[in-house]
Parts: C-alpha cells; sequence; structure tokens
C-alpha cells in the first residue's frame, strides 16, 4: 500500500510503499482520509521521542481521520508499530464518530495538539470549579492557539497568552487574550499582565528560559499572599529546553503544584470519553484549525511546512 515510511532516524520522510496492516482480533482496516503531521510525530518518527518504539522502517502518524467499511467517519489511532496512520490502511481497535458536517481533515489536524491543552484545562475546572485566569507560555505555536481557544470554551475570566511572535500575538490577542511578549524582561511581563490574579493553571509548552520567567513572576508580591487558589503549573512541552531551574522559595511560599502532561498522563478510558466533547468544539467551529492538506508522495514538504497543521491526505 501507499504510505509515508521513514527508513532510518534522522532521515527523510518518503512517499513509498509498505507492508498491508495486519489486524489482530478486535481491531478493523481502516481507510485513511488524514492525518496530522504534529509535532509528536516528527519526534516519534524520528526515534527522539521517549515513546517512540526505535522500529525502522516505520509508517509514522499517531493519529487520523479514518473510514469505516460502513462508510463511517471516526477519529482514530493507538496503531501498533510498525505501522501508523499515514498510510492507505491502518489496523485499528477504536474509532470515535465524527459529528455530521464535520471537517474530516479540520478534525485530523486539531485533535493531538488541542487536546494537550484541552484534558489539563477540564481537570482543572473540576478541580476548582472553574478556570478564572489562565496562563499559556508557548501561545502562538498551534497548540497554544488552541489551548487558548479551549480556556474561553471552558468559561475562564482571563488568559494571558506568552510567546515570541509578533503575529502570533495579535492573533491570540484577536481571540480575547492578554498578548505578552517573552523577548526582553519576560518576567516583568508576564508580571504585569496578569495583575496580581494568580493562575488557576499554566500551560506551558516552550519550558527552559521561558519557564524561569514565569516562576520569577509567579513568585513576585502582589499576588495573594494568604493562600487563594492554587497555580496547577503544567509542563506540556519542552521547545525552549529541556531543564528549567525552579525557584525553593516559590516551592514554599505559594500555593503551586508542578505537574506533567503528555502521553501516558491520561488514560485511555479518560481519552475516550473526553475525546467526543473535544471533537465536538473543531466540528461546530468553536475551536478553529488552521490546515493545509498534502499528499502521501509530498511527505517531506508536509515536513517541513510551518505555520497551520500539515495534514497528509490519501
Amino acid at each position: 500500500m501507499r504510505a509515508v515510511v521513514m527508513t532510518a532516524p534522522g532521515a527523510d520522510p518518503t512517499g513509498g510503499t509498505f507492508a498491508e496492516p495486519e489486524p489482530r482480533p478486535g481491531e478493523d482496516v481502516l481507510e485513511l482520509v488524514g492525518a496530522g503531521v504534529h509535532q509528536v510525530v516528527r519526534s516519534r518518527a524520528s526515534g527522539a521521542h521517549y515513546s517512540s518504539a526505535g522500529l525502522f522502517p516505520n509508517v509514522p502518524g499517531v493519529d487520523a481521520v479514518a473510514r469505516t467499511a460502513d462508510g463511517r467517519l471516526v477519529y482514530t489511532g493507538w496503531i501498533r508499530p510498525p505501522w501508523g496512520t499515514m498510510a492507505e490502511r491502518m489496523a485499528a481497535r477504536a474509532g470515535i464518530d465524527l459529528p455530521e458536517g464535520a471537517d474530516p481533515l479540520a478534525v485530523a489536524a486539531g485533535v493531538n495538539p488541542a487536546m494537550s491543552g484541552w484534558f489539563p484545562l477540564a481537570k482543572r475546572h473540576q478541580e476548582a470549579g472553574g478556570l478564572g485566569t489562565v496562563l499559556v507560555i508557548g501561545a502562538t505555536g498551534m497548540s497554544g492557539r488552541l489551548a487558548v481557544q479551549s480556556a474561553f470554551a471552558l468559561g475562564a475570566d482571563r488568559v494571558v497568552a506568552a510567546g515570541r511572535d509578533a503575529g502570533r500575538l495579535e492573533e491570540v490577542a484577536a481571540l480575547g487574550a492578554v498578548p505578552v511578549s517573552l523577548s526582553g524582561d519576560a518576567a516583568s511581563a508576564l508580571a504585569d499582565a496578569l495583575a496580581g490574579e494568580r493562575p488557576s493553571i499554566v500551560l506551558d509548552y516552550v519550558w527552559g528560559p521561558a519557564a524561569e520567567a514565569a516562576f520569577d513572576a509567579l513568585n513576585r508580591s502582589g499576588f495573594d499572599e494568604d493562600g487563594g487558589i492554587e497555580t496547577v503549573y503544567t509542563q506540556i512541552g519542552g521547545l525552549a529546553g529541556r531543564l528549567a531551574a525552579v525557584p525553593a522559595d516559590l516551592l514554599r511560599s505559594r500555593p503551586i503544584r508542578i505537574v506533567g502532561s503528555g502521553i501516558g498522563a491520561v488514560s485511555n478510558e479518560e481519552l475516550l470519553a473526553g475525546l467526543p466533547g473535544l471533537i465536538g468544539l473543531i466540528a461546530d467551529g468553536t475551536l478553529r484549525v488552521p490546515y493545509t492538506p498534502f499528499a502521501i508522495e509530498d511527505a517531506a514538504a508536509a515536513w517541513a511546512h510551518t505555520g497551520d497543521r500539515a495534514v497528509i491526505v490519501p
């Protein structure tokens, strides 16, 4: 079958052929409609991601919208390596039906980057009974922009959105967020934007120096000094670096909890329960997901694409 193929760690993806999937009991063979080229896809396919199986050659892709034998469109994933979702066919166990009229490529492009923020936000909303102020570090990437939209969809009062791309900061400001540039004195800029409102949750997509600036801002005077709402600082991505220094006095003097969110942080049961609602928000346009389709044979161009989300189509 036609497929995107990774031949070795660090190699460019190529459009080629790969063995047909071998379904096991409980799995169905589905036909590809669209599969998003997410950051985790690039990382796993190269063997660099902690969840990579390390098998080569392989078909990349962690999720997709596919068509069942009876013609239904479903969101699916969880494909056994060395197969992935970027092939004409895949053997999958689970599939979530798309709402009537949903744009399947928007769903393929949006679910993975959106879920990184959606699930921590929904969990925090349930814990605290609301979101209040939300801080998104790295809000100018696809995942960060969707996190801003998700926070508002879940009823956040204010969203402070931090990033470096000035043009993208204008976009998140148009969504209703308070934009903050991470260039220059980022800690002071973040503290000024928060204006004494302790965030109930921080979603950090970049880590490194940006996280250190956020820790500095959260450790400054002007916030509620007598406890108040706990801040759940959620580490999601590491585009700015793998390490960040956490001030000891921040942990002792502020109600803050630092957690991670990634593959393995949410159970399959939680995913299956929460994904229909997320897919519905993409389907009805509450979460806006720009994308560009690429044929299997144009995989290298899809990998190099920046801006909106590249989607592999058959």
